[in-house]
């Protein structure tokens, strides 16, 4: 078995992009082009308390290789404990606790976090009480279903666990379709100035 190059994601906190934009309730992993969307390492998702509705799960592990393939390439991706913390604080610090989706797929009302926090001593951490087997550095996410439809999938089975999504920076490239639109645009100012000379 080959050796995999892994190539590190960070968020760069002057790009307005870049962070979390959505938790999404997931049965599979699932990667979408020009979105980070993860769920390889997940945890089930654990019910707190049903008269509630309240689940909770890892929505990132740190030092994690999460495969990925771009045509031929085969690659993965790791997020730094430092990383996971800074999208844990802008996903925050951006309101996006309202923000989710099924399956990356189709935008939900009736979700919402209530609770975030970064795994700080794994004995000794809130999450161990759901055995949630979290590492130090993994991101907690706890959420509240008021949608009726949502949270009879999730008492069902359909939804396991959570996925991210956002934007990244990246030391490599991850996203072909910025690089062409990028490559478009210069050419057009290209085209731009030569007409104006």
């Amino acid at each position: 078995m080959k050796k995999l190059e892994t190539i590190y994601l960070d968020i760069d906190e002057q790009n307005i992009q870049d962070g979390i934009d959505a938790i999404s309730l997931v049965k599979f992993p699932a990667i979408e082009e020009n979105w980070v969307a993860l769920n390889e390492h997940k945890v089930e998702l654990k019910t707190i308390d049903e008269d509630k509705r309240i689940v909770i799960g890892l929505a990132l592990i740190p030092e994690k290789d999460i495969y990925r393939r771009n045509g031929d390439y085969e690659y993965n991706i790791r997020f730094s404990k430092e990383t996971v913390r800074k999208a844990s604080e802008l996903y925050l610090k951006k309101l996006k606790i309202h923000n989710s989706t099924l399956e990356h797929d189709k935008k939900t009302d009736g979700v919402y976090t209530i609770e975030s926090w970064i795994v700080e001593d794994v004995k000794k951490d809130k999450s161990a009480i759901y055995n949630l087997n979290a590492v130090e550095g993994a991101w907690v996410v706890v959420q509240r279903i008021d949608n009726d439809e949502v949270w009879a999938d999730v008492k069902s089975g359909l939804y396991q666990g959570y996925s991210i999504e956002g934007y990244f920076s990246e030391k490599a490239e991850l996203n072909l379709q910025q690089d062409a639109e990028q490559e478009l645009i210069n050419k057009i100012k290209q085209i731009i100035i030569n007409n104006e000379n």
